[in-house]
C-alpha cells in the first residue's frame, strides 16, 4: 500500500491517555478498516471511500484527510493538535526519547 503523507498528522484520541497519530492515507485506511462493524456508519462509508479513491488516484490526497478528519470529528475522537503536540513534547523531556 502506498505510504502518502498528509500535509500534517491527524490525532486521534484512543483511551484516556492514548493518542494516535494517523500521519498518511495507509493509516487512514488501516484504522478506518479496523473501525468496529457495530459502529460504522454512512460517515465511514464515506471517509473509506474517499481514502480508497485517493489510493487509485481518482481523489486528491486532500480530499482524503478531509474526509477522514471529518469522521474522526464526526466520532468525537478528534484530538487538538496542539495538545497532542504539548503531550509528546511532555514525554520527550521527562524520558528524553518518544
Amino acid at each position: 500500500m502506498q505510504a502518502e503523507a498528509f500535509s500534517s498528522p491527524i490525532f486521534l484520541k484512543r483511551a484516556a491517555y492514548i493518542v494516535q497519530e494517523i500521519a498518511s492515507l495507509a493509516d487512514a485506511i488501516d484504522f478506518l478498516e479496523e473501525w468496529p462493524e457495530d459502529c460504522r456508519n454512512i460517515i465511514h462509508e464515506t471517509a473509506l471511500k474517499a481514502c480508497y479513491d485517493a489510493y487509485d488516484g481518482r481523489k486528491p490526497l486532500s480530499a482524503a484527510r478531509e474526509a477522514f478528519q471529518g469522521f474522526a470529528k464526526r466520532a468525537a475522537i478528534l484530538e487538538d493538535p496542539s495538545s497532542a503536540m504539548q503531550w509528546i513534547g511532555a514525554c520527550k523531556s521527562v524520558t528524553g526519547k518518544v
